[in-house]
Formats: C-alpha cells, sequence, structure tokens
C-alpha cells in the first residue's frame, strides 16, 4: 500500500432551505477532520419558487465542481406542521439531491435529531450548541450569523462519524434491480 495508504475523502454536508440553504465542507484523512469550507445560499432575493430551484441546483453543482466531495450528506426532515412549506422543502432537498446525482455523487439522508446527536450528543441541541461543538471540532473563530451554515457542517460531521461510505451508483435502479430481481415484473 505504500506510505498513502491513510483514506482521504471530502464530504459535502447541505441543509437545503427555500429562503437560506447552508453548505459545509469538510476534509476527513484517517480521523482527522479539516473544514474545508462553509457558508449560505441566499434565495430570498429570488421572486419565484422554481427560480430558487434553479438557484439551488447550480449553486450545489459550483460548490460540487469547485471541491469535487466523494459524497453528499443531506439534512432531511420528514415531517412539519405546514404542509405547503413542507412541500417547498421537499422540492429544495430534491433539487439539491440532482445536483449530485448529476455528477454522481453518492447521497445520505439524515434526520435533524441524528444530526444534533452525532455532533453533541443531545438529539435536543440547540442550533448554537450544535455550532459551539463545531467550532471546537473543526478550529474555527468565528461562528456565522446564519446557523444554516454550521448545520450543514453539522451533516457533514454526522456522516462522518455514522462511517457511512456509500459506493457509488448504490443508489441507482440498476443497483435496485439486481437486488431485487422478484419485485420487477
Amino acid at each position: 500500500m505504500g506510505k498513502n495508504s491513510i483514506t482521504e475523502r471530502i464530504i459535502l454536508g447541505l441543509d437545503p432551505g427555500t429562503t437560506v440553504m447552508g453548505y459545509g465542507v469538510i476534509k476527513v484523512t484517517g480521523q482527522k477532520l479539516d473544514l474545508l469550507q462553509f457558508g449560505v445560499i441566499h434565495l430570498q432575493k429570488y421572486a419565484s419558487h422554481e427560480l430558487k430551484l434553479k438557484k439551488i441546483f447550480e449553486r450545489v453543482l459550483s460548490v460540487i465542481d469547485e471541491y469535487l466531495p466523494d459524497e453528499v450528506a443531506l439534512e432531511a426532515p420528514f415531517y412539519g406542521k405546514n404542509v405547503q412549506s413542507m412541500l417547498k422543502l421537499g422540492r429544495a432537498q430534491g433539487v439539491a439531491m440532482s445536483a449530485a446525482l448529476y455528477r454522481g455523487i453518492p447521497i445520505t439522508e439524515y434526520a435533524p435529531k441524528k444530526v444534533k446527536m452525532a455532533v453533541t450528543g443531545n438529539g435536543n441541541a440547540s442550533k448554537e450548541q450544535v455550532a459551539a461543538m463545531l467550532k471546537q471540532l473543526l478550529k474555527f473563530e468565528e461562528v456565522p450569523k446564519l446557523l444554516d451554515a454550521t448545520d450543514a457542517l453539522g451533516v457533514a460531521i454526522c456522516h462522518h462519524f455514522q462511517g457511512n461510505t456509500p459506493k457509488a451508483g448504490s443508489g441507482s435502479w440498476k443497483a435496485f434491480v439486481s437486488k431485487n430481481p422478484g419485485r420487477i415484473k
């Protein structure tokens, strides 16, 4: 194997939203974590929902093309009180996922409680507590004003801690069909 046998992977964490979308990119070398980038994509300036979705796709694609992540981890709330809000959020998540799938990058989704638990040890932790723990883990100076950025970093860290390394194409129809021949009519 030689001296370069330490595995290195880049994980893009996404916290999709329809007004602000957070993203965070980490590099994992063995068990060492390095922060590459994190921030937010502002969407409130776009008038229509369709234009917001287009911008999410374009911006996620540009982050993917810049950092070339091996995997994408996505925070995905699976329920909410307002059906219209959940529908819009689901569309934002779907578009973000489409950008990763367009580049052939495997995706894993995590519920918000799972992310909080992985980062802080408390599934009911506040966004501020998650940000404070990430600040220590990744050694960055300032917590951003919009915590969507640290939420996205939390998703990437959660993915790392879960030890998930999906194989490219594992979520494809071809893989599903080969694993489930009896389910195809």
